[in-house]
């Protein structure tokens, strides 16, 4: 059993020797080496390898997270000598510490501390996945005020809108708001957009701000026009996602965004009061 002391030491040390390379948050395999326990570098290899295999199976590129680099070692009296290590990532430590003999005390608090460390970086990686489908949630109901203004001053009420946007919703998702609605289990007193994921509110924000800039560039007027232009514009943006296989109306449906805007404030205030 590891006793409370031995864990605060631990803890500090891998974070001591945790560096930067280019960009990323990563920990020297030689450093690595002795912090879980291990004298022969020959014999840490062989974990090393078997992270690697671990690393290969799950689909997820070995280089990304193991770097072989040479590296500058002061040997006694002032020596230098150059040899291999071996930069690795979280995930890298990670899997190298499940890979390890677990009876080593360095080994059983490794396992739990990249494990735990991990999955903070999951759950970071998807509050801010999270907070950018927001924010596009936002940006798009802003271009859709802008152009509702622009439209009204050439002369389409808000029923005109409404008929321009659900004509320009059919041509980027090749289904009628009510049909795209029962698609993707959307209340029908909510709006369709609050339940797309993030790269189809985008489309659909990018299309109408189209719209605004061309109905006054080309100084459209009425709701036929003015259709048209947003229809085709809705067509290209399908065009587009479609070359980049993407299909608007396959894509699974997203979380209710005003849910997850109500999470993100809680976590905030959460963390604020912390």
């Amino acid at each position: 059993m590891i006793k409370t002391d031995e864990v605060q030491k631990l803890f500090s040390q891998f974070e001591a020797v945790a560096s930067e390379y280019n960009g990323l948050e990563c920990w020297s395999a030689r450093e690595l080496q002795s912090l879980l326990g291990y004298t022969e570098w020959r014999n840490f290899l062989k974990i090393i390898d078997k992270a690697k295999e671990s690393c290969k199976n799950t689909a997820v590129g070995i280089c990304e997270h193991f770097v072989d680099v040479n590296k500058t070692f002061t040997m006694p009296h002032g020596a230098e000598k150059e040899g291999e290590d071996i930069i690795l990532t979280r995930y890298a430590c990670y899997l190298i510490a499940q890979n390890g003999d677990s009876r080593k005390s360095e080994i059983a608090f490794a396992q739990t501390y990249f494990a735990l460390q991990t999955r903070r970086s999951e759950l970071i990686e998807q509050r801010l996945l999270e907070l950018e489908r927001v924010e596009a949630r936002a940006k798009l109901r802003e271009t859709e005020k802008i152009l509702s203004e622009v439209l009204f001053e050439r002369g389409v009420d808000d029923k005109g809108f409404a008929i321009i946007r659900s004509k320009g919703d059919k041509a980027l998702f090749q289904l009628d708001t009510r049909q795209l609605k029962r698609k993707l289990g959307v209340p029908e007193n909510r709006p369709v957009a609050d339940f797309l994921p993030t790269v189809s509110i985008k489309a659909k924000d990018f299309a109408a701000a189209m719209t605004a800039e061309n109905v006054q560039l080309k100084d459209l007027s009425g709701v036929p026009s003015i259709e048209r232009e947003h229809v085709e514009n809705n067509i290209g943006v399908r065009k587009i996602m479609i070359e980049r296989g993407l299909i608007p109306e396959n894509l699974p449906p997203a979380e209710d965004v005003q849910k997850v805007a109500r999470r993100l404030k809680s976590e905030k205030t959460k963390l604020l009061k912390a």
